[in-house]
């Protein structure tokens, strides 16, 4: 279905006299050039670069991941943030914490690619969100909800929980 829209929506396009595309993924309409690639001209000003959404600091990645784990009791690494996850993995994760009134340390993943590796090589795991308990790495959304179900969950987060109080 997703694939017959597609091809009814470019060939739309490609029929439309003024349009035409490129094999890089332009789109050509009249004489302007549309485009989802970065640029990479030197020429480019500042203002219109990618810039990272982590603050600018002498710490790397890696020393940044380190801090928050350690400084957090509660961290997941997440698509978008606990008032608002942008994906249903990170959305069950947050619901499920926020079941056991404690605060969470959060970082959004979508905003820096760089960081998504670095969170990935800290903890040798490939997918979102990342939880971290009192510095040890827990799991994701699967793992934490396991652990609710079983109570593992409630034993781990008391002595935070206790803190808060």
């Amino acid at each position: 279905m997703a694939r017959s829209l597609a091809s009814i929506i470019y060939k739309g396009i490609v029929g439309f006299p003024a349009a035409s595309s490129t094999a890089s993924g332009s789109l050509y309409q009249g004489i302007r050039r549309f485009s989802t690639t970065v640029p990479s001209d030197p020429d480019t000003h500042e203002d219109f670069q990618p810039t990272s959404k982590i603050e600018s600091s002498d710490l790397s990645l890696k020393d940044i991941v380190e801090q928050d784990v350690k400084e957090n009791p509660v961290m997941i690494y997440m698509k978008g943030v606990p008032a608002l996850p942008r994906c249903g993995f990170s959305s069950l994760a947050v619901r499920v914490l926020n079941e056991y009134n404690v605060s969470v340390g959060a970082r959004n993943i979508l905003e820096d690619p760089e960081l998504k590796d670095a969170v990935k090589a800290f903890s040798h795991w490939p997918t979102f969100p990342q939880i971290f308990i009192n510095g040890e790495f827990v799991g994701g959304s699967d793992i934490i909800l396991n652990m609710h179900q079983t109570g593992e969950l409630k034993e781990k987060l008391k002595e935070i929980s206790e803190k808060k109080e």
